[in-house]
């Protein structure tokens, strides 16, 4: 058995509409893997723990992840750290730059009543979680030119030398995703 991780993007949540996608194609079509798509923080200290005692728990069967936003960020911290493959929706690569917008502001969840706020301190856990990216056959950058969220560029140099399927327009949702699941799930567990 196989376990995958969804990680959702800043302020999201397991209700994300890639999330819920993903849990029903694997219902449908891959019942042979554990599907897992915890609800992170925008707390880094958090989300790091979270996120690492999810995946020691479920070693040593094969785990993949798919990491959407600032999901793309924490996938790839995880696919370093343990040599996972990951695919990569739409990923954040310096998150802390546009985490100043959001200090000490009320942030409510977009699918809960959750409500959270960050300061300075979180800019620096963050960057702490930073992870160059070493094992460039585990990535499957998934990136759309219309992502009215993060400069997709920015992906695409960060991500150089790993699979790439960059298409023209769309939006930081990433339009269509679910073409992509079957041959995501391939290249996850191989």
């Amino acid at each position: 058995m196989s376990d995958l991780i969804y990680i959702h993007g800043f302020l999201s949540s397991p209700l994300s509409y890639k999330a819920r996608q993903t849990a029903q194609w694997l219902a449908e079509q891959r019942p042979d893997i554990r599907y897992h798509c915890p609800h992170l923080s925008p707390y880094p200290r958090a989300t790091q723990q979270v996120l690492e005692a999810l995946v020691e728990s479920l070693q040593p069967s094969p785990v993949g992840l798919i990491g959407s936003s600032l999901g793309g960020f924490w996938a790839t911290w995880l696919a370093e750290k343990y040599d996972l493959r990951a695919l990569l929706v739409n990923p954040a690569v310096r998150p802390w730059e546009f985490m100043p917008d959001y200090l000490e502001v009320d942030l409510p969840s977009y699918h809960t009543d959750d409500s959270y706020r960050l300061n300075a301190g979180h800019i620096d856990e963050i960057k702490a979680c930073a992870s160059p990216v070493r094992r460039h056959a585990n990535y499957w950058l998934l990136a759309q030119t219309g992502d009215e969220t993060l400069d997709y560029t920015q992906a695409v140099a960060f991500y150089e030398g790993c699979k790439q399927t960059v298409e023209t327009g769309g939006d930081h949702g990433f339009q269509g995703f679910e073409r992509f699941l079957n041959d995501g799930i391939h290249f996850l567990f191989p």
